[in-house]
């Protein structure tokens, strides 16, 4: 592509030669609207850090082509197999909801889209959107998609409007602050610790068919970033006594049961709010020193998210029971007291119908109220007849974020 008589090439990036040059693309294009606060990542000095631990990924760089050249854009990408629909049982065949076989498709997810304020509206951020999907019809992907804030206008512009993306999903991040103090756990659930093996075997009989269920969930599961498995469970109950395995406990579980691991995303990047006012900062040092000052008060305090600061999120989010979402909670309390020292907020992201949505606790300011997720079909074909043209179908209760693409 030109730009005038600046022609512009797309090409696969290069740790050893590109790394400061992509770098400081993604620093510039972090620099939020003057005079309001903004959310910056800081990839610790890897690139390709955001999509390093996916199955396959590519980054591609858009780079002037005269006599001096200048790294201009930049787009990470990763290939994967998820769930994206269930295969109803046949009729008189009794099968229910928890039976139902998912039906599995391979996907490309873009991240990490920048291009500088100097190059925009010439078409750098479509070649390289176009130059990702081709590597994804490489890999065999039958489906793209991205997300996005709902007031981000001009990346929903270019993928909606340039790309031919449609509207998917609207899911909400929320985010809470780790306080410097413990959060008692509900005398009414005990908290237990599974696994990987045991993990993996109650998602994949439990949660296989949830859109965007990963199939190397085992993959996530066992990652050095994966730090526990939490099932949260009645106190008192036999499985608090004698974990009798995943199967048997799928086989006769309690009423009531939560279940969500926890992902170390400060091994990734780590994050910071810029362009804060004073007065807020001022008033979340208060909280602090307040709270240390008289801790028996156990005064909530807001961390300090004004330099870099580290995530612990919440993923594969499930249960079952009345009491499921509460149950969820407890499982959540245990997460925040692990990050203690750790990770400044705990973050999770749900669907807008998750039913136990209501158990994880979250603070406005800090949250996303909608995430935008974009879809795109790249194959001709339908890999399955049941589930047919995804990009069509309801949106479903649930969703499984892969906190590998954060």
């Amino acid at each position: 592509m030109e730009r005038g008589e600046m022609a512009i090439a797309v090409r696969e990036y290069d740790a050893k030669t590109d790394r400061s040059a992509a770098e400081a693309v993604d620093r510039m294009c972090e620099v939020g609207t003057s005079g309001k606060a903004s959310l910056c990542m800081d990839l610790l000095g890897d690139p390709l850090s955001r999509v390093r631990h996916s199955p396959a990924y590519l980054m591609l760089v858009a780079e002037t082509t005269g006599p001096v050249k200048e790294i201009v854009g930049v787009v990470r990408g990763s290939v994967k197999v998820i769930a994206c629909g269930r295969k109803n049982p046949r009729q008189g065949g009794g099968g229910t909801m928890k039976s139902r076989t998912p039906v599995y498709t391979k996907v490309g997810y873009v991240l990490g889209l920048r291009v500088l304020p100097s190059h925009r509206r010439i078409g750098v951020g479509l070649e390289l959107v176009k130059r990702m999907e081709d590597w994804f019809q490489e890999k065999g992907a039958e489906y793209a998609y991205m997300a996005t804030e709902k007031g981000n206008a001009a990346s929903l512009r270019l993928f909606t409007g340039r790309c031919g993306y449609t509207k998917f999903r609207t899911p909400s991040i929320l985010v809470h602050p780790v306080f410097a103090h413990r959060l008692p756990l509900p005398r009414w659930a005990a908290v237990l610790r599974l696994p990987p093996a045991y993990a993996e075997a109650i998602y994949r009989r439990r949660f296989s068919a949830t859109e965007f269920f990963p199939s190397d969930i085992d993959a996530i599961l066992a990652n050095p970033l994966s730090v526990a498995t939490l099932l949260a469970v009645p106190a008192g109950c036999a499985v608090t006594e004698r974990w009798p395995g995943a199967e048997a406990f799928l086989a006769a579980p309690p009423e009531s049961w939560a279940v969500a691991s926890v992902w170390d995303s400060g091994g990734v990047f780590q994050l910071e709010v810029r362009g804060a006012s004073r007065l807020r900062r001022a008033a979340a040092a208060a909280t602090r020193a307040a709270d240390k000052a008289a801790p028996w008060l156990r005064i909530p305090s807001v961390p300090d998210l004004f330099r870099p600061f580290r995530v612990w999120f919440l993923y594969g989010i499930g249960g079952e029971g009345p009491e499921a979402a509460a149950m969820a909670t407890a499982v959540w309390r245990v997460a925040h007291n692990g990050a203690m020292g750790a990770a400044a907020v705990v973050a999770a992201e749900v669907a807008e119908t998750e039913p136990l949505r209501q158990g994880i606790p979250r603070w406005r300011r800090l949250s996303v109220a909608e995430d935008v997720w974009c879809v795109k079909r790249l194959a001709d074909e339908y890999s399955d007849a049941a589930v047919g043209d995804w990009t069509k179908s309801a949106p479903r209760s649930s969703i499984f974020v892969d906190p590998r693409e954060l």
